[in-house]
C-alpha cells in the first residue's frame, strides 16, 4: 500500500505546502494531494488556495512524489478547464498525477453558490463526474472517484475507477474492495501505523492523511506494510 498527504492550503501563501511536499519527497512519503474548496467546509472567512497552482508548483520542485486533486470537483469550473489544468499538470509531472474527481455535496454547496455558480442536481452532477473520469482515463491517468453515496460508488465500478472512501473503516474498505479498487482518505486519529495497517490488510490501495502529519512516522508506516 502506499501513503499520502494532503498538503496546508487553507492559507494565504503556498510555501508551507511546498515546504511539506518537498519533506514528503525526503522522507519517501508515495504522493501529495489537494483538496479543492474555496475555503475550508463550514470557514468562509479563511482563505484557501486553489489547487493546480499549487500542484504545478509542487510537481516543479519535486521528482518523485505522485500529485493530484481529493478531489478535484466537477461543475465548479467547466469540464474542459477541469481536463486541461489535469493535462497540464501531466505535461510538467508525467507518470505522477492522479485524477481525483468528485461531484461535491451539500457541504461544498455554498461554495458554489457564494461564487454565483450553479450547484446542480446530483444526477447532472453525476452524468459530468461520468465523462470526466472517461476523458481522465483517456489521458492515462489513474482516476480515484471521492464517494459520494450508493450511486457515485457505481460509477466507480462501472468505468474501472478507484474509489476513495472518506475516514471510512476498515470493514468499510474491505466491503467495498470487492467492487473496485479503495484508497482511504482521512485525518489521523491516533499513531499513523496501526491505522496504515488495519488499512493495507482491508485491501486499501493508497492511505493518504490531512495535514498536519508526522512525514517520517507516514513514511515508515507505508514501508512498513509494503
Amino acid at each position: 500500500m502506499r501513503t499520502g498527504l494532503l498538503l496546508p492550503i487553507f492559507q494565504e501563501r503556498a510555501d508551507p505546502a511546498l515546504d511539506a511536499a518537498q519533506s514528503a519527497e525526503r522522507a519517501g512519503v508515495d504522493g501529495v494531494f489537494c483538496y479543492d474548496h474555496l475555503w475550508p467546509i463550514g470557514q468562509p472567512k479563511r482563505p484557501a488556495l486553489a489547487p493546480f497552482p499549487v500542484l504545478a508548483l509542487v510537481a516543479a520542485r519535486t521528482r518523485r512524489v505522485a500529485v493530484g486533486t481529493l478531489v478535484g470537483r466537477v461543475g465548479l469550473v467547466p469540464d474542459a478547464v477541469l481536463l486541461a489544468e489535469l493535462a497540464a499538470l501531466a505535461t510538467i509531472a508525467p507518470g505522477r498525477v492522479v485524477a481525483g474527481l468528485g461531484t461535491g455535496d451539500r457541504l461544498s454547496a455554498r461554495e458554489n453558490e457564494a461564487y454565483g455558480v450553479p450547484f446542480e442536481p446530483a444526477q447532472v452532477r453525476r452524468a459530468r463526474l461520468t465523462r470526466c473520469v472517461r476523458a481522465a482515463m483517456d489521458l492515462g491517468l489513474p482516476v480515484w472517484v471521492g464517494d459520494g453515496g450508493a450511486r457515485t460508488r457505481r460509477v466507480a465500478a462501472a468505468e474501472g475507477a478507484a474509489l476513495n472512501l472518506w475516514e471510512a473503516s476498515p470493514a468499510d474498505v474491505r466491503e467495498q474492495s470487492r467492487c473496485t479498487e479503495v484508497t482511504w482518505g482521512g485525518a489521523a486519529k491516533g499513531p499513523i501505523a496501526p491505522t496504515v495497517v488495519r488499512l493495507a490488510e482491508a485491501g486499501a490501495s493508497w492511505a493518504v492523511f490531512a495535514w498536519p502529519v508526522d512525514v517520517q512516522e507516514l513514511a515508515a508506516a507505508g514501508a512498513a506494510v509494503r
